[in-house]
Order: C-alpha cells, then sequence, then structure tokens
C-alpha cells in the first residue's frame, strides 16, 4: 500500500506514534509518504520505502497568520496525485482531518478518488475540541471521514459525549516502540545517584495540564522516607515555576533538568519509578513507554491511563491532585528491592499488551478495509 501519513513533526504524542507506525509499516513494505512542515524528530536516518514531503510555509503581508491548511491541503492533493497514494492517515483532527477533507474534494473534481483516515490522540478532542469554536469543523471532519479511530476506550466515549457525531469510532491504542538494552545504563545510572539512592522520573512539555508542580512535591515526600532523586526530562511554559518550587522546598540538589532530549529510553532505563499525575491524558504513551523499559508507574487515573496502568500492579493510579497518596504509593513501589523488582516485571508484562507486533495489524487491516470500500 502507498500511504500518505499527515503529522506533527513534534515530540508530541500524536508526532511519535504517527512516525514509528510509519516506519513500521515501511520495514514491511508499505510506500510510507511524511507529509508536515519539518521532518519529524522520530524519523531519523534514511530509511527504505520512506518518503519526506515538506509544507512550504508562505509569508505574505497581507496574512497576520500563515494559512497553513490551504498549504497543507494543497501539498495532499500533489503527493496524492504524482504518487499514486492509495490512501491518508491524519493523526490529530485539528487542522489535518480539515485538510485531508478540502484535498479529498480537490482530488474528486479532478476523477481521483482518495480515502482517509482521521486518528483521535486526545487534546484535540480532549481540551482544544470542547472549544465551541472549533465544534462544528471537528463534528463535520470526523462525521467526513472514510474511517476514525481513537487511542483509548475513554477518548472514544469523551468524542461521542462533546461531538454530534454517529461515526463509527474504532479504538486502536497507542504501542510502544521495541526498547534496545543498553549496556551502559547502570554506569550511566551512578552519574545522576549513588548506590543506596532511587531515581524517579518525569517526561513532559511541561505545560500545566502535566501537574510538574505535583512532581516536585511527590519527589519531596518520598525523598524523606527514601533517598532518592528526581530526573525532570523536558521543558516548557512550568519549568521556571518547578525549579523555584525546588528551591523553595530546599531539593534543588537533588533535582536534575536534563531539559529536552532525543531518545527518553535511554532515561528511563536508569530509573525506578515514573511520575505521571496529569490533570489528563488521552492515553499515557508516556507512562507506557516507561513501563516498557521495566519503570513502574506513579499516575492519575484520568482518561485513558487507567487502560494502560492498571492499579496496584504495574504501578498505581489516584484521583487527579492526591499528592500524598501518590508519594505514598512510590514509597510501597521503593521501599524494598524485592517490591521494586516486581513491579518492574509487572510493568514490562502489562507494557507488552501494547507491542507494536500487536497493534500494526490492527491499523494493516483498517487500511484494506478501507481501501476496499
Amino acid at each position: 500500500m502507498k500511504i500518505g501519513m499527515v503529522l506533527y513533526p513534534t515530540f508530541g504524542g500524536s508526532g511519535v506514534v504517527a512516525t514509528e507506525l510509519g516506519k513500521a509499516l515501511a520495514k514491511k513494505g508499505h510506500e510510507i509518504h511524511f507529509i508536515t512542515y519539518a521532518q519529524p524528530v522520530r524519523l531519523g536516518n534514511f530509511i527504505d520505502n520512506t518518503y519526506y514531503h515538506e509544507v512550504s510555509l508562505s509569508d505574505y503581508p497581507l496574512f497576520d497568520y500563515q494559512p497553513y491548511e490551504i498549504q497543507l491541503s494543497s501539498k495532499i492533493v500533489d503527493v496524492v496525485k504524482h504518487e499514486k497514494l492509495d490512501l491518508l492517515h491524519v493523526h490529530y483532527a485539528i487542522p489535518h482531518a480539515s485538510a485531508a477533507y478540502m484535498a479529498q474534494q480537490i482530488l474528486k473534481s479532478q476523477g481521483v478518488e482518495i480515502p482517509f483516515i482521521t486518528t483521535l490522540h486526545g487534546t484535540d478532542i480532549t481540551l482544544v475540541g470542547k472549544d465551541p469554536s472549533f465544534e462544528p469543523v471537528i463534528t463535520f471532519c470526523i462525521n467526513e471521514s472514510t474511517a476514525v479511530t481513537a487511542v483509548s476506550e475513554s477518548l472514544k466515549q469523551s468524542t461521542y459525549e462533546h461531538f454530534n457525531t454517529k461515526r463509527a469510532i474504532k479504538v486502536i491504542p497507542n504501542f510502544a516502540p521495541p526498547i534496545a538494552k543498553q549496556m551502559e545504563a547502570e554506569c550511566q545510572r551512578l552519574k545522576y545517584a549513588m548506590g543506596n539512592e532511587r531515581i524517579l522520573c518525569h517526561i513532559s512539555n511541561f505545560r500545566p495540564v502535566k501537574r510538574v508542580e505535583d512532581v516536585v512535591k511527590i519527589f519531596y515526600l518520598v525523598n524523606q522516607k527514601i533517598p532518592s532523586k528526581l530526573l525532570l526530562v523536558g521543558d516548557g511554559p512550568d519549568r521556571f515555576m518547578a525549579e523555584r518550587i525546588c528551591r523553595e522546598l530546599g531539593i534543588e540538589k537533588r533535582v536534575i533538568f536534563t531539559g529536552k532530549i532525543v531518545g527518553t529510553e535511554k532515561v528511563l532505563e536508569i530509573c525506578d519509578t515514573f511520575l505521571l499525575p496529569s490533570e489528563t491524558e488521552s492515553f499515557g504513551l508516556a507512562a507506557l513507554e516507561a513501563m516498557a523499559a521495566g519503570v513502574p508507574v506513579i499516575s492519575s487515573n484520568t482518561g485513558g491511563v487507567p487502560e494502560v496502568n492498571l492499579d496496584g500492579f504495574s504501578g498505581f493510579t489516584s484521583n487527579v491532585g492526591a499528592v500524598e497518596e501518590m508519594a505514598e504509593n512510590a514509597i510501597k513501589i521503593l521501599d524494598s528491592d524485592e517490591n521494586l523488582a516486581k513491579f518492574k516485571k509487572n510493568a514490562k508484562e502489562q507494557a507488552s499488551k501494547f507491542e507494536l507486533e500487536k497493534i500494526l495489524p490492527m491499523y494493516e487491516q483498517l487500511y484494506q478495509e478501507v481501501i476496499a470500500k
């Protein structure tokens, strides 16, 4: 199959999943055409059967803001026509689904039929989608998509609650890309913590929804009982606030801000617990990636996270804002080598349910069904 993959090229979950999905499909012999405004950060070096088509952004004095949706639609039309694509798979509804619909109609007027699948990833529905000004467009695009998928049952139900759609939504969960064992992991660990110390970790874009302040407070309580270090990976608007709280609590020497890192699996491999106290998560890809590396997760029980992190097995889940309970649960995991080993084993076992090899056939089957319509 020849597939056009429309995505955001950033570190966000939708972009990571779309890129890794495309790479996996390419390895199976499918021809993948990535269409976006910059090279996807997870695309890496030259890969057989993958092609990148950059959307050129124009800068005209007439426009206060670049008309990206129109330019994306034009690029999609061009790629579909000249590369003879079989279908489009657009990740994230805004503006990719509307651009795909516009391109579809342009192509139809030229005698070219192209189906498109829309995958809903989260904030396009749970945050942005709740803004009434977006609702008519998102509803229309969902209804006009040839097929629609969501990354969790929770997100599927949220879509039905907030949008007037009768379109069947198929749940295809996110997946954890395979992680190669790092031989130098133990040596790397000693750069951040002493032999008797535990390492806790949080990876995000430091937006308010991630509740980084709660991450710091959880660690503060854990560190009072168990000698430990906290790795904060990423950057964003709440980083300054997090740094300030660390100083106020007197733990700045025990918290390491690494900034953005490509290849976070190297970080996860040296960690003992992953903290994800988010306000909302449509799926919890960061939690799944941690579990795949054998790192148990302390998380909120919001959105699709409980579908990924099983309470009392791969980690623990709590209500949003329950900082003291989350700290107590982290201590339960970290207070002995035996407990930690058990939860690490369980985390890997739970993550194995979301292995790429199990998710990929679900997409391939859907592609075949859409093309056959």
